[in-house]
């Protein structure tokens, strides 16, 4: 649907690889780039998540993959207004528990979170150390989810007072203001 931002105006702390991940389906079109394992592999190793050597994911890893979109999705509904579903942090607690996400401290003592698994679930846990820091400054929250129904694209909310709604207000705002007004409007015979 949408097209990625330029550099100047990512989203903070990685975020927009978080977004990247929840829009590889565009509800609006039906396509999947995780349809199929094959895509899974290709959409984590051009972002250098999984290593060339990791054993190739199968179908189990593919829903798993596609459990932790939709739970991604889900929590971002939420931060735009949809009810809550304690199930999404269920999700995100597995994939982080599963590839051993945790703070790691070099020689020097400074610290810094990441995956210390392996493989495919090592690839799934960094893709929520993006969510972990954006939750430490409330960023997290300005991550979106469309309301549209026919849309749902992940977005990064830049409102000033965290207000966005659509990932366009171009394209599903006007879809959703011109729908509402044709509802009110009385009928013609």
């Amino acid at each position: 649907m949408m097209v990625s931002s330029p550099q100047s105006l990512q989203p903070p702390h990685d975020l927009a690889l978080v977004i990247d991940f929840v829009n590889t389906l565009d509800v609006e079109t039906g396509a999947d780039a995780l349809a199929d394992a094959g895509g899974l592999r290709k959409w984590l190793a051009a972002r250098d998540l999984l290593d060339p050597a990791a054993a190739e994911p199968g179908e189990r890893e593919r829903r798993r993959a596609v459990d932790l979109r939709e739970a991604l999705r889900a929590l971002m509904l939420a931060h735009n207004g949809a009810p809550s579903d304690e199930r999404s942090g269920s999700a995100l607690e597995r994939a982080a528990r599963d590839g051993h996400l945790g703070v790691h401290f070099a020689g020097d003592g400074s610290a810094h979170l990441d995956a210390g698994g392996a493989g495919f679930e090592r690839a799934l846990a960094r893709l929520l150390i993006p969510v972990v820091a954006a939750s430490a400054d409330g960023s997290w929250e300005r991550v979106k989810a469309c309301r549209a129904d026919d849309c749902m694209w992940a977005f990064y909310d830049r409102s000033r007072n965290r207000s966005g709604v659509w990932c366009d207000m171009a394209v599903c705002g006007n879809r959703t203001k011109v729908r509402a007004f044709r509802q009110r409007a009385p009928k013609r015979r």
